[in-house]
């Protein structure tokens, strides 16, 4: 492993990275610093240069080594945004993709705020590339225009007889020529532009080209930085020990054992538990299994999963707060021709990222203080933390460094590793540097979950076979109530979260009403999920949507396209993956007693469409493999496509192992689940084979992070019903119902 040291006598937060060449933004002689500032629109821009002390509020900075780094203000946690960030940039600049480099922007919402998301800074909903777009474009170009001004100031030549190429300004009849290393000091003194032209897409070299990763390298050789890599003077590192019920708070403890265990350095009570601080996690950890604390579960959380379900189906049983109601639903179920019920049930999640929680920690003797993190919620942790100590916000620094892994959990709507993390450096006293690290047990056990929901649903076709009816009511807890998101995301009792994929049905039926119950007892912690509210809509929909063609005797794919006339993004994707999927053609046999079947979905999220066809071979034992998956992405403009397809891939294995494994569970409110050995993700062996196919576009990027997730359990499940004739209800899906 790789250790980050803080090297005496530098600035705060400067850092040495072992076996490497200290990093350096601005040194030596001049270069350009280019900050744009976007709150809607172009604005204010600003200009550093290296003769300056180094601020990193710009996007866009070109040293005299002839480097390019772009200052990233979203997480890199494994989706390619780093990539695809500098990509914008890079093609606007006309810069040589090698000299391009990537640094994780610091926490200042007034510069690098997520445009979407309003005056503050974060990754999240999809959204890095699509809040960057423009931004970035405006930044490359005015970077540009400002090197080829320079050169015609310098060379007394006309601008627009200038051309840029692959980092290198030149001028054809002169044969002057120059790389913005050399321009970069003279590029500084210019006047910003106030409007830049942006490129024609048919003259882009990199946006929708093939461009290596920026992170990979890092990666491969163990060069990236992560959380767990930094390692500062006098640093310790801290275990908790958390409640084994939510809500329980610590009565009392008894430290001596812990104490005895060599390395242990202290043991403090914190909001959250009791931390062990020692010199390494090892000693934590038994620190931390010596411990003898006493509970207080007076106010805990003692219901089981199977109780909450319980619940939940008597609560659907009666009409809930409406989020969507078109016509008249049950006049038209009466009068139909053709009915279909259906109850579908979603267990809690996990997000189970391969980095377990962790925090570096340091509040320095001037009052300021920084923090070392896979940051995702730049602004809230930075203010959460700043409130803490009772700090201004400013007086927080955050170092963004890689992530490995996040799925929603890290954009905690709490803070509450972040937090857990500065309380111990509170609590403790001690006036050094803490690492908190949970382990994968904290994760399981102590964490936040995708929340269980229970969805009813009716749905009605008359004599013609066309759908006139739908009636769906969903059970489940709020993942936004009672956070700062409550006031624009809950509106007359509708969480626009829980209901996302129902209350947005594209098809075209003319009686449709979708409820909601929102239990507000449950105390199990909840939060965003790969993919949010549509891990559990886009299941239960697409399911009753292949039912309502069946029972009408149509083709699932021709079905769904006859309701899609007013949304053609959705029909584009259900096309192309059918057609690349050979929907329509008998699949090949299967061994003696297989069965198989081919099975379609579309959906739509975080503004992007994606269209699966998933194949299944289910075995008389009732097991099954899914074989291959194809599918359609229309994300507008495709910035990286290898990105895209890594994330569709990804996006494939991710929900798969929802379907074939994903479950917390509790029992009398304490979570079974530990550790992966009985929270299982899918092995290579049982992934698919998977073919992306990306719909050319012109409209402004979308996200691709999280919408390919939703569609693979429907088709998986509607390949099975292909293959079987049973239709499933529950995920993780039960082999036992799948026996021949």
């Amino acid at each position: 492993m790789r250790r980050v040291y803080l090297e005496h006598g530098g600035a705060p937060g400067e850092a040495r990275i072992e076996n490497e060449s200290r990093r350096r933004f601005l040194q030596g002689a001049a270069g350009l610093t280019l900050a744009v500032y976007l709150p809607g629109a172009v604005g204010k821009a600003a200009i550093r240069t290296a003769s300056t002390s180094f601020e990193p509020n710009a996007f866009v900075s070109i040293g005299s080594d002839n480097s390019v780094t772009v200052f990233a203000k979203h997480l890199e946690m494994g989706q390619g945004s780093y990539t695809g960030l500098a990509t914008i940039v890079a093609e606007e600049l006309d810069a040589d993709w090698a000299q391009v480099r990537v640094e994780g922007a610091p926490a200042d919402a007034k510069r690098y705020n997520n445009l979407l998301w309003g005056p503050a800074q974060g990754t999240g909903g999809s959204t890095a590339i699509a809040n960057s777009w423009e931004q970035l474009r405006k930044a490359g170009a005015s970077a540009r225009a400002m090197l080829v001004a320079a050169a015609a100031q310098q060379w007394k030549v006309p601008a627009d007889e200038i051309t840029v190429s692959n980092g290198v300004v030149a001028h054809a009849t002169s044969k002057r020529r120059a790389n913005f290393g050399q321009l970069a000091a003279a590029a500084a003194s210019q006047t910003v532009p106030a409007e830049v032209a942006l490129k024609d897409p048919k003259d882009f070299k990199l946006v929708g080209k093939h461009a290596p990763r920026k992170d990979s390298l890092g990666k491969t050789t163990g060069k990236a930085i992560f959380t767990q890599d930094i390692h500062l003077p006098g640093m310790l590192t801290a275990v908790v020990a958390h409640p084994p019920r939510f809500g329980a708070r610590v009565t009392s403890f008894d430290a001596t054992k812990a104490k005895a265990v060599k390395g242990v350095v202290a043991v403090v009570q914190i909001p959250t538990g009791v931390a062990v601080l020692a010199k390494n996690t090892w000693s934590a950890k038994q620190g931390r299994d010596a411990l003898s604390v006493e509970w207080d579960e007076a106010t805990a959380f003692r219901i089981g999963s199977d109780e909450i379900m319980t619940r939940y189906r008597e609560l659907a049983k009666t009409p809930g707060a409406i989020a969507r109601k078109d016509g008249d639903p049950d006049s038209a179920l009466a009068g139909a021709a053709q009915k279909i019920e259906a109850s579908f049930e979603f267990p809690y999640l996990a997000h189970a990222a391969m980095e377990p929680m962790n925090c570096v920690v340091r509040l320095n003797k001037d009052g300021t203080c920084e923090l070392w993190n896979g940051e995702q919620m730049h602004t809230a942790d930075q203010g959460r933390v700043a409130a803490l100590f009772g700090i201004a916000p400013e007086k927080v620094t955050i170092h963004s460094l890689y992530a490995g892994g996040g799925f929603g959990r890290r954009a905690n709507k709490d803070s509450d590793y972040v937090l857990e993390a500065a309380s111990i450096v509170k609590a403790s006293g001690l006036n050094v540097p803490v690492k908190m690290v949970w382990l994968r047990e904290d994760d399981m056990q102590a964490g936040y979950y995708r929340p269980m929901f229970h969805h009813s649903l009716q749905a009605a076709l008359d004599a013609q076979g066309n759908p006139v009816a739908w009636k769906h009511r969903l059970v489940g807890q709020s993942i936004i109530l009672g956070s700062p998101f409550e006031a624009f995301l809950i509106k007359d009792g509708i969480d626009a979260v829980s209901v996302e994929g129902a209350s947005t049905l594209p098809y075209q039926i003319p009686n449709l009403l979708v409820d909601l119950h929102t239990p507000k007892d449950i105390g199990v912690p909840v939060l965003w999920w790969r993919s949010v509210g549509s891990t559990h809509t886009a299941f239960s929909t697409e399911i009753v949507i292949d039912e309502l063609a069946v029972a009408a005797k149509k083709d699932p794919v021709d079905f769904r396209l006859g309701l899609l006339s007013k949304h053609p993004r959705h029909a584009g994707v259900l096309k192309l993956a059918a057609e690349k999927a050979g929907w329509g053609t008998p699949l090949p046999a299967g061994k003696p007693g297989e069965r198989r079947g081919r099975g379609v979905a579309v959906h739509e999220s975080f503004h992007s469409f994606v269209a699966e066809v998933a194949e299944v071979t289910v075995k008389p034992d009732g097991s099954f493999s899914v074989d291959r998956v194809v599918a359609a992405v229309d994300c507008g403009v495709a910035v990286n496509p290898d990105v895209i397809k890594a994330q569709v891939e990804g996006s494939v294995g991710f929900a798969l192992s929802a379907v074939l494994y994903g479950r917390i569970t509790l029992k009398e409110g304490v979570v079974e689940q530990s550790n992966f050995h009985d929270y299982q993700q899918i092995s290579i062996s049982e992934m698919p084979k998977v073919e992306v196919h990306i719909v050319p576009s012109g409209e402004k990027p979308t996200g691709i992070g999280e919408p390919a997730v939703p569609p693979l359990a429907p088709a998986v499940a509607n390949a099975i019903a292909a293959a079987t004739g049973k239709r499933l209800r529950s995920l993780p899906i039960e082999t036992e119902l799948l026996k021949a």
